[in-house]
């Protein structure tokens, strides 16, 4: 046989045989399986899928707000202590002054970033940036930057005020001596002796030696006599009587105890009066104790400055004429250099420059 003419595809049968059952299919599909899970969920209204919760769940409300009230170590340690003293230094007070100069300084570089022709600005430009100078506040000291000298070291003084300049100077030279040689002594760095010999080295060992073996025996006679004496001792039976004498001592003694107790308690309330004038009288005490100690670290400062550095400062020598050398006119007056040393002493003493040592050329 031969092969069957194909029959063309534009006509009604071949046209129905093609068409596609798929979106049918999908839709029995989605049918079904709405009606096995109770119905589809397009025709439900919005008021049974939705609802709006009234109920307050407090302990959500709680957790979600202690939550939020957690502060981490790091940013707890940033936040200011109300225990903890700022420093005194970083809490000064500043002057109205400076404070209006900071906010025409403000307002000049807003005016300048904001009233320009060009919309650019030169960040390079220090002219307009606030730049604020705080200058140190220097050490308020009682010492006055020059002293005077008694009238007595002048280079013409009157024979009564040289005679007590002298004295004066000669008072403190004295102290220093004085000083100097009822001190304590200083320790030797080698103390004097005899060496010893070989022998007397192997009779001294020998001697140390026997008196060794002998403190061990000792040892030993005390460690048993101790041991004898840390033998358990059998505890002896009380009778039902001991037991009831011991408990009623035992009563007694706190009854007593109470009794004292209640006794002193009303004796302290009769002496309060006494307490009270006690009390004032010590308060008084220490405010005058208080005002000695900062009357007297006041007269230290007008003649020794606060302790700055590992050395103590030690006032110049007065600059005192002997009465030889009084000539009468400034022309005759032998010259020395005394002034640099003089100013150097003088910030010593006002607490401007640590005190050294004195360094001795060589």
């Amino acid at each position: 046989m031969g092969k069957r003419s194909k029959s063309s595809r534009k006509g009604k049968k071949e046209w129905r045989a093609n068409i596609s059952t798929e979106d049918i299919e999908d839709f029995f599909d989605n049918s079904t399986k709405d009606a096995l899970s109770g119905g589809s969920l397009a025709q439900v209204p919005s008021d049974s899928l939705f609802y709006v919760d009234k109920s307050r769940d407090l302990s959500a409300k709680r957790k979600i707000e202690k939550h939020r009230e957690k502060v981490l170590r790091c940013d707890s340690m940033l936040q200011r202590n109300a225990f903890v003293e700022p420093v005194p230094s970083s809490t000064g007070k500043k002057s109205k002054k400076k404070n209006k100069e900071v906010q025409i300084a403000k307002d000049k570089g807003q005016k300048d970033l904001t009233g320009g022709d060009s919309g650019m600005v030169d960040i390079w430009d220090d002219k307009g940036g606030l730049v604020i100078k705080t200058k140190k506040k220097p050490k308020t000291t009682v010492i006055p930057a020059v002293e005077v000298e008694p009238p007595g070291c002048s280079f013409n003084p009157a024979s009564e005020s040289h005679q007590d300049a002298l004295a004066c100077a000669v008072a403190d030279e004295m102290q220093k001596i004085y000083r100097n040689e009822l001190g304590p002594e200083p320790i030797p760095l080698i103390v004097p002796g005899e060496a010893v010999n070989e022998e007397e080295m192997y009779l001294l060992e020998a001697d140390e030696a026997d008196s060794g073996s002998d403190v061990e025996n000792e040892n030993l006679v005390e460690d048993g006599n101790t041991d004898l004496e840390k033998r358990p001792q059998k505890p002896k039976m009380l009778t039902q009587v001991e037991k009831n004498r011991r408990a009623r001592r035992k009563e007694q003694l706190k009854a007593e105890a109470e009794a004292t107790k209640a006794e002193k308690l009303s004796k302290e309330i009769d002496s309060l009066p006494d307490i009270i004038q006690e009390i004032e009288k010590e308060d008084e005490e220490k405010q005058k104790r208080h005002l000695r100690r900062v009357t007297a670290k006041k007269e230290r400062l007008k003649s020794c400055p606060p302790r700055l550095g590992k050395c103590k400062f030690e006032p110049a020598p007065a600059q005192v004429l002997l009465s030889e050398e009084i000539t009468g006119s400034l022309r005759k007056l032998k010259g020395c250099c005394t002034l640099a040393r003089d100013r150097f002493k003088s910030l010593e003493k006002r607490g401007l420059v640590v005190p050294s040592k004195k360094s001795c050329r060589k």
